[in-house]
């Protein structure tokens, strides 16, 4: 079965402005250069969404006022007390505003991610892309982190919700904690939350401890990892967690969020996850997805370096797609494991702790 990729032609109104590091050219650029190496393959089909997400849909996690707040400072009106709702990361570097128009397209976004989620649910695919969503960090009524709303978030509630679900699986593979989608979920035993991310940096969330609350004490994974983890950490942590995770759980539907970030060369991490990295991760969630009969949502924006971000996404596609795709590194990498490694494992063991007394698996 073929793999849905979503596109939209408002995506490039994602768009913060001059000067700051989340453009809305990154999209057109990410088409050309997938266009380039795998738009002969039979094995995907582009879905062009016309559709805006209505207020309904917003929410399933967001508040009406902010949904509200964020209407008038996209309309370029005045919103009192602004920064009750949103972070200074979310303004326009040049003007200081909500950059205009940018609250139309973050519906998009989200009417993106549900149209891939609905295709997969549907069966119309196996798998759906969702090209820009992944906007992990927006609470429910607060938007930080380049995120005004939180598409991840709606699309699982999306899912629970049309189709009744009892589990879904969503794993975060951005280089930064998911603290929206951690906090939406966090009393949740519906959703298992894994979220691999670097240590010590914005948003300053996903410590190993936190593991969930009330119910959903146990479903909420977070491995923070030290700078310069490299391609084997992600191998030692799909090995060690994921896999026995997802196999105990079970889910229903998988939805996977994360973009080029994680990469050595990115302008705001460490991570140090190469190329070949990026197809593992593809391929591992490939791989994962055969517990639920081939069914997966993916989104895909995140990344702070041009020259790296679209060939790192194909890389990902490429994994998730079983599609082989040749390209090189753009820069020189140095990476040195060494002692990193050992300090990945430790966090493997510490992770493994605190999740015994709610998984058989460890």
């Amino acid at each position: 079965m073929k793999v849905g990729v979503i596109n939209s032609d408002k995506l490039k109104n994602y768009d913060f402005g001059e000067g700051h590091p989340f453009r809305g050219d990154r999209f057109a650029d990410f088409f050309s250069f997938f266009n380039k190496k795998l738009g002969s393959s039979p094995r995907f089909d582009i879905v062009m969404n016309k559709k805006l997400a209505v207020d309904g849909d917003l929410e399933l996690w967001h508040t009406k006022e902010y949904i509200n707040a964020m209407k008038r400072a996209s309309s370029g009106l005045k919103v009192s007390g602004l920064f009750r709702y949103m972070s200074a990361d979310n303004l326009n570097p040049q003007t200081r505003r909500l950059p205009l128009g940018i609250e139309v397209a973050a519906r998009v976004v989200v009417a993106n991610s549900m149209l891939a989620c609905d295709l997969v649910l549907d069966k119309k695919f196996e798998k759906a892309i969702s090209i820009g969503g992944g906007l992990h960090h927006a609470k429910s009524g607060y938007g930080e982190g380049f995120c005004v709303y939180n598409d991840v978030v709606i699309c699982a509630k999306h899912a629970l919700r049309r189709d009744s679900l009892g589990r879904v699986l969503v794993l975060d593979t951005d280089a930064h904690a998911g603290n929206g989608t951690c906090e939406a979920f966090y009393s949740d035993p519906r959703v298992l939350f894994v979220d691999m991310h670097q240590e010590y940096i914005y948003p300053g969330t996903g410590f190993e401890d936190e593991i969930g609350e009330g119910k959903g004490k146990g479903f909420t994974v977070n491995v923070p990892l030290p700078p310069g983890a490299g391609d084997r950490a992600y191998e030692l942590v799909f090995d060690e967690l994921v896999f026995p995770l997802v196999k105990e759980f079970k889910p229903q539907l998988i939805i996977r969020n994360g973009g080029s970030d994680p990469h050595p060369s990115d302008k705001i991490t460490q991570l140090g996850l190469t190329l070949n990295g990026f197809k593992y991760i593809g391929r591992s969630v490939r791989e994962l997805s055969k517990v639920c009969d081939g069914k997966e949502v993916d989104l895909i924006c995140s990344g702070y370096k041009p020259e790296v971000l679209s060939r790192a996404w194909v890389a990902l596609i490429s994994g998730l797609a079983g599609v082989d795709v040749n390209f090189k590194e753009p820069f020189p990498l140095s990476i040195k494991e060494g002692h990193v490694f050992e300090e990945v494992q430790k966090v493997v063991v510490n992770v493994k702790r605190n999740l015994k007394p709610y998984w058989r698996s460890f």
